[in-house]
């Protein structure tokens, strides 16, 4: 019986399973778009929306700006940022307009995709499946955050 055995293996130890969720979280969030194989796509989908949503549970305490959030407020905040810190690695350079910037991904999470995702009860994430990869043959796909247009805007009938 397969009891309390969620998640895949990927044919690796726990640390290096736990590192490359990791790299491929940070990437994610740095990026908002990455291309991966179907497999660790599906895993990282776990792990991403559980991170975002401990950011939006927050609510508005989350992007508020620091001097605005009284002193019980601050220390949920930095209680939250240092849980997430200590999965998601701090910074990464991205490149834009041929220009490299580095950028705080725990402040990305909070300040961005928390009010990004303000009242969206999940579903952050989007998988589009791409096909086999020429060298091995492997599903692939991209993983990558919906658009804050479709965060809760309902569709507009055709009349």
């Amino acid at each position: 019986m397969r009891h309390l055995k969620a998640g895949r293996q990927f044919g690796r130890d726990t640390a290096h399973r736990r590192a490359m969720l990791r790299a491929l979280t940070a990437n994610l969030v740095a990026h908002e778009r990455i291309e991966t194989t179907d497999a660790k796509a599906k895993e990282l989908r776990r792990v991403a929306e559980r991170l975002i949503t401990r950011a939006v549970r927050l609510g508005a305490v989350a992007y508020t700006p620091w001097a605005e959030l009284a002193p019980r407020d601050q220390a949920r905040r930095r209680a939250a940022q240092q849980r997430m810190g200590q999965y998601l690695r701090r910074f990464a350079v991205v490149e834009a307009a041929g220009a490299s910037k580095k950028i705080d991904l725990v402040e990305k999470v909070f300040l961005d995709l928390a009010k990004r995702y303000q009242g969206r009860p999940g579903g952050y994430t989007r998988i589009v499946k791409l096909g086999p990869r020429r060298g091995d043959n492997a599903p692939m796909a991209i993983i990558e955050f919906v658009e804050a247009a479709s965060a809760g805007a309902p569709a507009t009938p055709a009349s």
